[in-house]
């Protein structure tokens, strides 16, 4: 089989094509066709090797959910799972080539009417986008704010914190035809990447109930900083790199006001759950409930560009590769 392995770690030009051997299933797991792969901004911080310590090494195919047809299955695995179209989760790579292996726990069923495309845009994004909203104990009402916005996983906070009641939903992106998308999405409030911009119109502090962070880096401290009394701020994803060490001396400063800072992992979400909540908005996509933003497609060779594309910063949504 065809596969994108990474090479050398750093540039999108370390990823190469190569030929590997077909996989087979171990037990408890499928092998999976995929018909779209999602390129996430997780295999985007792999590839660029910033994640020392976790022992991902050269060679790995990058790469976390695809969507096809299950055409093989380990020992143990209900045989009725071969030939349905599923969306799976790889693990931490995999997912770039053209066939890919999943535990059976990890596939989820997809509704005739959802493309493979489309499943893949959601099928991660929009997941962590609602129980990063639980971790935060978001209610209706609050207000909310969504840092790196223009991402899968933004726009699926943005659709889901409107659908949810927020009082005001307001997005950080990097230009004015961003925020008008953002808008239709159900943004109620466009902010520059700093967080500054329009007059916040919901109080005069500026501040928010919630913060949904899918950048990280050096700003963390200032968006802690625009918590509201008794505000949460998750940080879902770290795209701009690690915080400052000494980040936390925001909450330290501002004791008084009793924010509070908190990661989110799906790994900390037990499977059942995951796959339920998954499998609910596989259907609301279905039934145009839930709106997938798909930036463009690309075939499998084309992921180097694919990864280039999301480092200029120019990708609203989720670009697909297909093999």
């Amino acid at each position: 089989m065809r596969a994108v392995v990474i090479e050398r770690f750093g540039d999108p030009s370390g990823m190469a094509v190569r030929e590997l051997p077909d996989p087979t299933p171990a037990p408890g797991r499928v092998v999976v066709r995929p018909e779209a792969i999602g390129v996430g901004g997780v295999d985007a911080v792999i590839r660029r090797g910033t994640l020392d310590g976790y022992g991902f090494a050269e060679g790995l195919i990058p790469g976390s959910e695809v969507a096809g047809m299950v055409t093989a299955v380990g020992d143990g695995v209900d045989p009725s799972w071969l030939n349905r179209r599923v969306w799976a989760f790889t693990g931490t790579g995999g997912g770039y080539a053209e066939q890919a292996t999943a535990h059976v726990d990890d596939i989820t069923a997809l509704p005739d009417k959802l493309s493979s495309i489309d499943a893949v845009t959601l099928g991660s994004a929009a997941t962590v986008a609602h129980f990063a909203l639980a971790h935060a104990r978001f209610a209706a009402g609050e207000s909310v704010l969504v840092r790196g916005a223009a991402g899968s996983i933004g726009i699926a906070t943005v659709e889901l914190a409107s659908r949810g009641g927020a009082s005001v939903v307001a997005v950080t992106t990097s230009s004015p035809e961003r925020g008008q998308r953002l808008r239709e999405m159900g943004a109620t409030l466009v902010l520059d990447r700093d967080g500054h911009g329009e007059p916040t119109g919901h109080d005069e502090s500026g501040t928010f109930d919630v913060i949904i962070d899918i950048v990280g880096g050096d700003a963390i401290g200032a968006f802690i900083d625009r918590l509201a009394p008794n505000g949460r701020m998750i940080v879902v994803g770290a795209v701009a790199g690690m915080p400052p060490p000494d980040f936390g001396m925001h909450l330290m400063r501002s004791f008084q006001q009793s924010r509070s800072f908190a990661t989110f992992s799906l790994n900390t979400v037990p499977l059942s759950k995951r796959n339920t909540i998954r499998a609910t908005q596989f259907d609301d996509a279905a039934k145009g409930l839930l709106h997938p933003v798909v930036h463009k497609v690309l075939p499998l060779d084309q992921a180097a560009e694919a990864h280039r594309q999301m480092d200029d910063g120019a990708v609203f949504g989720r670009i697909v590769l297909t093999p």
